[in-house]
This record gives C-alpha cells, sequence and structure tokens, in this order.
C-alpha cells in the first residue's frame, strides 16, 4: 500500500496537477461520453483501469471492457461495482488479446449487430518495459502489440461509426534511444496515416508512480520480502499518479483535435528526481535509512542476514528491529544498460508545441504524415524476419529505422534483467 503522504512528497503537490484543466473542461467531455458506446482495450492495466474509473462517472451508454489477464480484469469489475457510482447497464468485459482471432470477431459481432459498433475505441494494450527489447523473441512481440495489432485495429475501424481513436504512447518516442520507444513513434506514424478515415490522439506522459512492473513498484516488493534496493542514481524521471494518468488520457481522447499528442507540462529543473533519490523517499517513509552497498553481492548478503534474524516475528517490524539503526541495504550505480536513456522528455525542437491551450496540459499538433510507403516498408522486413527461423535483434533494429531513422540504439551488452 502506498502512504498518500510518500506520493505526495515524490510528487510535490497533494491533489491532481490536471484538476482545474479537467473541471473546466467537464461538460465538453460529458458531451462526448454522455450516451457513448466505448470500447476499453487493455483496460485492467496500471493505466487503463484509471482511466476507465474516470471515464465511467460521465456515464457512457455502454462500456466494454478488453484486456488480456482475466485476473486483472475480474479486479477492475469487482472495483466499479463496489464504488459509489453508475455502471452502465450494456456493461461487458472480454479476456481476449487485441489483434486475436477472437478479438477480431468481437468487433465485426459488434458491429453486426443493431448498435453498429462503437464511438470511442480506445488502446491501452502495450508492451512498455525497455527490458522487453533484450532478444528477438520479446522484441518481436513488442512490434505486433505496439504497431501491427494497431494497425490491424485501424483497419478494421475504417467505414464504422467509431467517431475517434485513442491508442496511449510514450514519453520514450521523442528522440527516442530504446526500440520500445521507436515502437511506439511507429505507432504514432501509424495512426497519422488513418487520420483521414480515422481521428486519433494520443498521449505521451511520465512514469506512472508505482504502476505494475515499474521500479517504484519493485520498491514496496523490495520491502515486503526482506531484500535490498538497487536504483540507478543517474536515470532522471518524471512522475504522475494514476489518477493523473487517467485523467490525461481521458482529456486527451476526448478534447483533443485530430493528430494531438497531449503531455504534463513537467517542469525539468524541479520535477526530473533520480531512482536513487526515490529509493530514498520509499525508505523513509516506512521508517529506514539507505544503507549504502558498494555491490549487489554486499547487498545481497546484508539482506539476507536481515531476513535470517527476523524469521518468526512480525512482517513489518521485523526488519525494523534487526536493520543496524533502522538502515536498509542499498545499492546504487551508474546505469550501464542498453536502452536506459538518462532524462525525460515529451516533444522535440522539430514539433509544434502550444503550451497555452491549458494550464497543466502541453500539446504536440502533428501535421499529416505522408511517407506511406516506409510505414509498408518496415512492416514488410519484420514480416520477412517473422517467416525466418532464426531472428536477430540487430535484424529488427534496422527494420524499425526504416520507419524510425532517429533511433540513437546503442547496444551495450547487457539488459535489465542482468541487474538486481
Amino acid at each position: 500500500m502506498v502512504k498518500a503522504e510518500l506520493l505526495s512528497r515524490i510528487l510535490k503537490r497533494t491533489g491532481s496537477m490536471f484538476a482545474e484543466d479537467l473541471e473546466v473542461h467537464r461538460a465538453q467531455i460529458e458531451a462526448c461520453i454522455r450516451g457513448a458506446r466505448v470500447m476499453v482495450i487493455g483496460a485492467a492495466g496500471s493505466i487503463g483501469s484509471a482511466f476507465v474509473r474516470q471515464l465511467v462517472s460521465f456515464r457512457p451508454a455502454a462500456l466494454h471492457l478488453v484486456d488480456i489477464s482475466e485476473n486483472n480484469l475480474v479486479e477492475v469489475v469487482r472495483d466499479l461495482r463496489s464504488a459509489l457510482i453508475s455502471v452502465p447497464e450494456d456493461f461487458k468485459t472480454f479476456a481476449v488479446a487485441m489483434g486475436s482471432l477472437e478479438f477480431d470477431r468481437l468487433l465485426d459481432a459488434e458491429r453486426a449487430c443493431d448498435r453498429g459498433g462503437y464511438d470511442y475505441v480506445i488502446n491501452f494494450s502495450a508492451l512498455k518495459h525497455v527490458r522487453s527489447e533484450k532478444d528477438p523473441f520479446s522484441l518481436m512481440r513488442m512490434v505486433h502489440t505496439n504497431v501491427v495489432a494497431v494497425k490491424a485495429l485501424l483497419d478494421r475501424l475504417v467505414g464504422t461509426s467509431t467517431r475517434k481513436h485513442f491508442s496511449v504512447s510514450s514519453d520514450k518516442a521523442a528522440n527516442p534511444a530504446n526500440i520500445m520507444g521507436a515502437t511506439k513513434i511507429f505507432m504514432e506514424r501509424v495512426l497519422l496515416t488513418y487520420a483521414d478515415r480515422i481521428p486519433f490522439s494520443t498521449a505521451r506522459f511520465a512514469n506512472v508512480a508505482f504502476s505494475d512492473g515499474s521500479l517504484l513498484h519493485g520498491f514496496l516488493q523490495r520491502l515486503a520480502k526482506g531484500q535490498p534496493f538497487a536504483a540507478p542514481y543517474d536515470v532522471k524521471r518524471y512522475f504522475i499518479s494514476h489518477e493523473e494518468a487517467g485523467q490525461l488520457c481521458l482529456l486527451s481522447c476526448f478534447l483533443g483535435e485530430n493528430r494531438d499528442i497531449y503531455f504534463p507540462k513537467l517542469d525539468e529543473g524541479s520535477d526530473l528526481l533520480t531512482f536513487a533519490e526515490i529509493a530514498v523517499m520509499v525508505l523513509e517513509a516506512h521508517g529506514f535509512e539507505p544503507d549504502l552497498c558498494a555491490s549487489e553481492e554486499e547487498a545481497k548478503e546484508k539482506a539476507a542476514r536481515m531476513v535470517q534474524g527476523a524469521e518468526g516475528t512480525a512482517q513489518n517490524a521485523k526488519f525494523q528491529d534487526l536493520t543496524p539503526n533502522g538502515r536498509w541495504p542499498c545499492y546504487f550505480f551508474a546505469s550501464d544498460t542498453t536502452g536506459e536513456k538518462p532524462y525525460e522528455e515529451f516533444y522535440t525542437v522539430a514539433d509544434a508545441v502550444n503550451l497555452d491551450r491549458y494550464r497543466q496540459v502541453g500539446v504536440i499538433s502533428q501535421p499529416p504524415w505522408t511517407d506511406r510507403e516506409k510505414i509498408d516498408q518496415a512492416l514488410a522486413a519484420f514480416a520477412r524476419i517473422r517467416e525466418q527461423n532464426l531472428w536477430r535483434k540487430e535484424d529488427m533494429v534496422e527494420a524499425i529505422k526504416i520507419i524510425v531513422p532517429e533511433l540513437d540504439h546503442e547496444e551495450k551488452g547487457k539488459n535489465l534483467d542482468q541487474k538486481m
């Protein structure tokens, strides 16, 4: 459980940074959503579920949730049904994957019925971790999920009653230093090729604090398991809350003009934090101080002694009592893994950026994308690789550079799975 005081300290605010923008435009958002039929894909993930909680209060006529994780999908249903909110009568969930045959038949069935499909199709399905690009097999799935499946979805939406499409992007799409970020700008360019037939908007945003699989979430897991903290001291990131992530996507989806990218207006001088700084904040919030170690081995040995001494005692208090002077073993290090960008940014010098439309949201207005041939060439290159018996990561990097030539990929020979 994340303490509210800890989250406020990390974010340097107590309420949502988008609260004012949301209130100013509430009537406009409600006019779009009330009575609309909405499909949310990836609805059970950290950001997707936060978005659904924001969306449902605006009373859509139909809300259909899609996610490959049936366990997480069940939890979203229980969360909604247990809250003081009105769930639409036409409320359904589907434990299927976007891009699968089952998903295609679901769209076909909705289009064939009297209701005629969806007014808004909102996609949060994505492989979002840099560690997923470490091998060609995970990387191929990343390309399929982040790009190929999105294009297939757009093909199915053309000619339907869908008013707007939203697929979530990433800050790592700006000046991409890793393949994950490159797949997101690849996706943005695919969306642009369909924009004259399916209007879209998207959002790039900061790290969502304590989202599943994040390093911050990992800190809480390490505390619960009596394991050492490990974090780079030279990687800086912006952070927003789950609530803010859902709100930013809500603003983009229902207020954004065709081809718009929304992003949070955060300050480089005051809002960027290193993971090591946050590790210390997490420890202090739980009553500990960092015990700085010179290596992973030293940190693990100290943690092992701590756990052995705590066996048979109460869980939370046991480590407090047994760590020397309330100190928790930590190993902070210089980043040396492939694809780890040292800082975060939301746009490039070439982007047309509007910082005046909202109080806390910036908007990138993208021009139409005309080089569809490059997209076809890149997708054809990946299709050829899929047909081969031997997949090589370097071939995939070259394929993605066809459409994302600005990818600044440096293979360092070490990935995040090789770190503690």
